[in-house]
């Protein structure tokens, strides 16, 4: 995955958590994603 590909899920702004990067159209940041994956979280059995 290139770094362009990224970018059409993430986004930076101001207004939202601090400026922290965030899943777009969400207030979900990206450390939230890692730290629930880290922590043993399965995102798979919420899709579908």
């Amino acid at each position: 995955m290139s770094k362009d590909d990224y970018l059409e899920h993430i986004e930076i702004d101001q207004a939202k958590r601090f400026g922290k990067p965030t899943v777009k159209g969400t207030r979900i940041t990206v450390t939230d994603i890692l730290e629930m994956s880290a922590s043993g979280y399965d995102a798979s059995r919420n899709i579908g």
